[in-house]
């Protein structure tokens, strides 16, 4: 095999790796996780840091807060505050 065919050669087997990843995160489903709301209620956790503003969701969302998450809630890793 020649250098020019070796190379053809790579060259379409990256092509062909490119076109599998793009077609794969093509059919991903659509996002169905909701953003946190951009309420009054909300607003001072907008500035904070995930990590930072999730020690205070038992407050109101805990079984026993204000409003309580439902069980179709995701879980905390699938959060997209």
């Amino acid at each position: 095999m020649t250098t020019r065919q070796r190379n053809l050669l790579m060259n379409g087997l990256f092509l062909a790796a490119c076109a599998a990843i793009l077609l794969f995160l093509l059919q991903a489903p659509p996002e169905t996780t909701r953003p946190l709301p951009h309420d009054q209620d909300h607003e001072r956790f907008m500035t904070m840091k995930r990590k930072e503003a999730e020690k205070f969701c038992d407050a109101c969302h805990g079984p026993q807060g204000v409003a309580p998450l439902p069980e179709t809630h995701p879980p905390k890793f699938r959060c997209l505050f």
